[in-house]
């Protein structure tokens, strides 16, 4: 039996990602699906156990490290190892710094995307130890080239990006993987409930959606990913080109960076 955890599982990626490894493996897996929202949870873990798998809905805030611990133990308690941690849980944000009035709202943002990756990576490591299993963490290409207008979301990726580098190090002698990915514009919503610069649901995507990445492909290529053990996942032609032009041009990947706003959300002046 195959046990997996998937973080942020209600909606987008997660969802998706769950759909797609229950059609492949069906009867061979276990599902532990991780989210805010107990309903959504709940219509996943329907769309799977169709497929054959067994899923254990447990809703999760990964923003209280109480919460995250407790997710792994309930799934080892369930099923009584853990293969797979895939740390899909987030929240995106948008906002000129000079806009922000109140920085609250950036500790909470890094509660969320670093700090319950961490949480939950370091109470299941025991398990993936034993299972020689895999970390997989689900960044951005934020992570990678900063944005204007994305101060606290590219802060949140770098770190995630940081911390899983030196770990998989530290996990390489236990035999187990860790592969980072790093999807560019992909159309779900997270964007639309984003942080805004007052720390309420953007409501919009201060990001040209064109040409967005479809769902179904972004977890596509994580799942590969994970499957093979790839060190990292970084999607799209232009993600790939950014990380070496940094390097040659960094004034044409700045330029890049402002095209990919909206006009609205450009920094002033």
């Amino acid at each position: 039996m195959n046990v997996v955890i998937i973080t942020g599982a209600s909606d987008g990626i997660g969802a998706e990602l769950a759909r797609q490894m229950a059609q492949q493996e069906g009867t061979n897996l276990a599902l532990v699906l991780a989210a805010r929202s107990t309903d959504k949870l709940e219509q996943v873990a329907r769309q799977c156990r169709q497929s054959g798998a067994q899923v254990l809905v447990r809703p999760t805030d990964v923003g209280q490290e109480a919460e995250c611990r407790g997710l792994i133990a309930d799934a080892v308690n369930r099923f009584e190892r853990i293969d797979t941690l895939i740390n899909n849980a987030g929240m995106s944000a948008h906002a000129l710094l000079e806009d922000v009035l109140d920085m609250g709202w950036y500790e909470q943002l890094m509660r969320i995307n670093l700090w319950g990756s961490a949480w939950c990576t370091h109470a299941a490591l025991p398990h993936l130890k034993a299972s020689r299993g895999r970390i997989v963490v689900v960044s951005s290409l934020a992570g990678l080239v900063g944005l204007p207008g994305r101060t606290a979301y590219s802060a949140t990726k770098f770190a995630m990006t940081g911390f899983f580098e030196a770990l998989r190090i530290e996990m390489a002698p236990h035999g187990v993987s860790l592969t980072l990915t790093y999807p560019g514009v992909v159309a779900t919503d997270i964007r639309h409930r984003g942080f805004n610069a007052q720390g309420q649901p953007a409501g919009k995507s201060g990001l040209h959606e064109s040409g967005a990445m479809s769902v179904e492909e972004c977890a596509r290529l994580i799942r590969v990913g994970s499957q093979r053990r790839q060190r990292e996942v970084v999607m799209s032609f232009k993600g790939k080109m950014s990380r070496w032009m940094k390097l040659i041009a960094p004034g044409l990947v700045d330029q890049l960076a402002i095209a990919a706003l909206k006009e609205d959300v450009r920094p002033h002046g």
